[in-house]
């Protein structure tokens, strides 16, 4: 089961598309995160103003490196301590697209306990897009039964995992880390 819907996710993200999936926060909207195309589906889509970076997700963190020119050494430590979902907010973004980069260089990357993420992640040897299942500025839904049928249709593929849980996820902490190891919450 796990197996399938990975393999049809990747299929659709191979052609650009983009899917809505859950993850061990919040579900949510993805696609390639260099695909500039894909990215700016899931911005109509959100009706989200472009200015307003999305998050990637990673499947392991010796990959931070690959996309954020330096990473301080206490991110790995963050990572692995943190009690909730963590996403790093790290200047000096790299090999993603742009569409995804703030305007001061920096982008949001979470490493993902979810395992169909993770092999997501692995079968697409690049990090995922990951932002909330919801029209701007409307509340996030907490499981798959609170998603609006304008996301649901809008993307171009559902995955078929985990849509009858009801565990209620929060959106993850979100902190800003400075190349020197200087960090501040944005959301706890």
């Amino acid at each position: 089961m796990l197996k399938d819907e990975v393999a049809k996710a990747f299929k659709i993200i191979q052609e650009g598309g983009i899917i809505l999936y859950p993850t061990d926060t919040i579900w949510g909207i993805g696609c390639d995160a260099t695909n500039t195309e894909a990215v700016k589906k899931i911005y109509r889509l959100k009706q989200r103003d472009e200015a307003k970076s999305m998050i990637i997700l990673l499947d392991t963190d010796n990959k931070l490196q690959s996309y954020v020119q330096e990473v301080p050494e206490i991110a790995y430590d963050l990572i692995q301590y943190a009690e909730n979902p963590l996403t790093l907010v790290m200047p000096g973004a790299k090999n993603i697209s742009p569409a995804l980069i703030s305007g001061d260089g920096s982008i949001g990357i979470r490493v993902s306990a979810h395992p169909f993420c993770q092999q997501l992640i692995q079968r697409m040897r690049r990090p995922l897009v990951s932002t909330s299942a919801n029209i701007s500025g409307k509340p996030s839904p907490q499981y798959f039964s609170q998603i609006g049928a304008e996301i649901i249709n809008g993307v171009d593929y559902v995955v078929d995992i985990d849509q009858h849980s009801m565990e209620i996820r929060n959106p993850s902490t979100i902190m800003r880390l400075e190349p020197s190891g200087r960090f501040e919450f944005i959301r706890r």
